[in-house]
């Protein structure tokens, strides 16, 4: 760029290529991705009118208060266990087990929330399916990640960490 403007050039090259450019790069901001369509919403997202009665949702027993009520014991019951093979010196492999499937269940249900407040259903259609089929699934190739690791290892996945950190760099 410098070479050009002793040139005096910068600046009719500059002008130049900015309307050829400036629809590409607009469009391409600006839209969203051809491989992802979205479902077309109501401005404001009101669907209906004033004197329409609201439709109540029908409960489901896994969303809700009971899915974070799950989640929040699964955390008060990880929290002993991520202390008791420091504090007993070595692992105990049902609470190991334990450990592993709460910690699965935590990473799923946070997962899952993320899914459902950035890919909405009423928005993404299919592609929430989509998100959540691939959550499903890499939660059970981690079930059998943390099976193997179970069956495989002296001390199950806190034998696992304390080899990562306690390993001697080679200098």
């Amino acid at each position: 760029m410098l070479a050009f403007s002793r040139l005096g050039l910068s600046v009719p090259l500059r002008s130049a290529f900015r309307p050829a450019l400036r629809p590409v790069l607009i469009s391409a901001l600006t839209t969203r991705s051809l491989f992802v369509k979205t479902i077309t919403q109501p401005p404001g997202d009101i669907i209906g009118t004033v004197n329409e009665a609201y439709v109540v949702p029908t409960p489901n027993k896994f969303t809700g208060s009971r899915a974070w009520t799950m989640e929040r014991l699964a955390v008060v019951a990880m929290t002993p266990l991520m202390l008791a093979p420091f504090i007993a010196g070595s692992a105990y492999a049902p609470l190991d087990a334990a450990m592993s499937t709460l910690l699965l269940y935590h990473c799923y249900a946070g997962f899952e929330s993320c899914i459902i407040d950035y890919i909405p259903a009423r928005v993404y259609g299919v592609w929430h399916s989509v998100a959540m089929g691939l959550l499903a699934l890499g939660s059970l190739f981690a079930g059998c990640g943390i099976y193997v690791i179970e069956t495989t290892e002296e001390e199950g996945l806190f034998g696992l960490c304390k080899k990562l950190w306690t390993k001697q760099k080679a200098i």
